[in-house]
């Protein structure tokens, strides 16, 4: 961990009562016996010395502890700046939280984009995040006027001890990143550890990017069509890295950009991506990966079931055993950031079913993660007046997405 601010925080924030209609929306059931909290807020804006909480990620460890990382932005909701990963531990499946943990300190520049797994042999929680210099906007970083050392690079770290502390940042930019790319961001949100197949234990942590112009071109580098999605795979726990798929169509047409993965149960990967601007109807696109993140089976291709998600990034995850049921979240009104939800797949990613409305209230960005063989839960960013005045987390019952309790102890 860096300096200053690598320190533990008590934020104060405990569970809170269900506010307003949020378990309410098409495929919900009646309520069972209450849960010992339906809502918790672990993260909110002016808290712990942040200006604001942003970049939810969640993931449950091998001991039962739900981690909910974040960035905490010191001077506003901006992208960049003075900016640290966070995280803070729950080990009641997040009702109550721990205090507050630096696990990357920006030191005043940009650490974030938190995308944690759990390593399946070693139990470690990896790590992988963003850095750049605290002057470096996106926008003078798509147009190449940054060098490599205050530009987007790529860090991982790793606990062996629960969540409670994380080893120092270690760069693999080199390892994963193209020369000509400018713009990087790993996730945001969990990555994805595979359980069956030939690739069994690699960590797959889908990613994007942007790339320079062609020699020639009258672009700057800032149009959408640049944009693409990649991913980063480990076959070691995540001790060394290399570079999986590259959606390099730049077309104009999707243009891929923050990403999120899931495992099927016949081993194939399915990605889900936001489409920035293209010219592709709706805001969605997916694709399959048969060898385990390296390539794509197809190119990415427009998801009409999810055309009311707005331009943001989504989250999924496959729950239950060989005829679970696939998970999105992420707000479902297509022209603004409001009214999180989730949607279900059983033909696993060809078609969504909005399953449930979350909340009502503004929301952007969220990360689901499983809690138990009937419970999952949702960290999402929401306010009234703006989606990024709180990070808080939602136990949502099996039976509220798809009417029936999973088969599995260990929902993936």
């Amino acid at each position: 961990m860096g300096g200053g601010r690598a320190t533990v925080r008590s934020l104060g924030l405990l569970a809170l009562p269900l506010l307003g209609p949020a378990l309410a929306g098409p495929g919900a059931v009646e309520p069972g016996p209450p849960a010992r909290c339906e809502v918790s807020v672990p993260y909110a804006a002016g808290a712990g010395g942040y200006a604001s909480h942003r970049i939810p990620a969640a993931v449950r460890t091998r001991a039962g502890t739900v981690l909910a990382f974040a960035e905490g932005r010191v001077g506003g909701a901006g992208d960049s700046g003075d900016i640290d990963i966070v995280v803070r531990r729950s080990e009641d499946g997040g009702c109550t939280w721990g205090p507050s943990l630096v696990v990357a300190d920006g030191d005043d520049d940009t650490r974030g984009n938190p995308a944690p797994v759990v390593d399946p042999r070693s139990g470690d929680v990896v790590l992988l995040s963003s850095y750049n210099g605290a002057e470096a906007t996106e926008r003078r970083i798509l147009r190449g006027e940054v060098p490599a050392a205050r530009g987007r690079r790529v860090f991982v770290q790793r606990s062996s001890d629960d969540g409670r502390t994380f080893s120092a940042p270690r760069e693999i930019t080199a390892r994963v990143k193209k020369p000509g790319w400018r713009w990087y961001a790993t996730g945001p949100g969990h990555a994805l550890a595979l359980t069956r197949g030939p690739h069994a234990g690699r960590l797959v942590v889908p990613a994007n990017h942007s790339a320079a112009p062609p020699e020639g071109s009258a672009d700057t580098g800032e149009e959408p069509r640049h944009y693409g999605a990649h991913a980063l795979c480990s076959d070691d726990g995540g001790r060394t890295w290399s570079l999986g798929l590259v959606d390099d169509t730049y077309d104009g047409f999707i243009d891929t950009s923050e990403s999120t993965v899931a495992q099927l149960p016949d081993g194939r990967l399915y990605f889900n991506s936001r489409d920035q601007l293209g010219t592709s109807p709706g805001n969605r696109a997916d694709a399959f990966s048969g060898d385990g993140g390296a390539s794509l089976d197809r190119p990415f291709a427009p998801q009409r079931t999810l055309d009311r998600v707005p331009v943001v990034q989504g989250s999924l995850l496959y729950v239950g055993g060989r005829d679970g049921t696939l998970l999105f979240s992420a707000p479902s009104v297509p022209d603004a950031r409001a009214e999180q939800a989730v949607w279900t797949s059983g033909d696993d990613g060809e078609t969504f079913t909005k399953a449930l409305t979350v909340d009502r209230r503004k929301a952007a960005y969220s990360d689901l993660v499983p809690l138990d063989a009937a419970t999952v839960g949702l960290l999402y960013e929401t306010g009234v007046r703006s989606p990024y005045e709180t990070v808080e987390f939602r136990r949502i019952p099996l039976t509220a997405l798809t009417g029936h309790a999973s088969d599995s102890r260990t929902p993936e």
